[in-house]
């Protein structure tokens, strides 16, 4: 398991992860996301989507490098979109991650 999982994985524990589309979107909502993660194969229409929520909301998206196959098998759920409502897992994650770029 790479270093990224294992940190989401943590971060799952500590009840600071919300997985999946409509629980993301609701914790960018009620502002509770301090970023979004998404995988290598997430669908062009999903991250547009994403993209523009995030965009209202100021908050940061960055690219994992797994796919949804290896989020289901670290984190017991298949997903593309991860919010991280933790500040503190945020900001070790977007040392390890690149940016992905929000334009409107």
């Amino acid at each position: 398991m790479n270093k990224t999982l294992s940190l989401l994985t943590i971060c799952r524990k500590a009840g600071k992860l919300e997985m999946g589309m409509d629980p993301v979107k609701d914790a960018c909502n009620s502002f509770k996301a301090k970023c979004v993660l998404v995988t290598t194969d997430i669908s062009p229409k999903s991250l547009k989507e994403i993209k523009y929520v995030c965009h209202d909301r100021n908050i940061p998206i960055y690219q994992l490098d797994v796919n949804t196959e290896e989020t289901w098998s670290a984190l017991g759920r298949k997903c593309v979109v991860l919010a991280v409502c933790d500040k503190g897992f945020e900001k070790k994650l977007s040392q390890m991650l690149e940016p992905v770029e929000i334009n409107k």
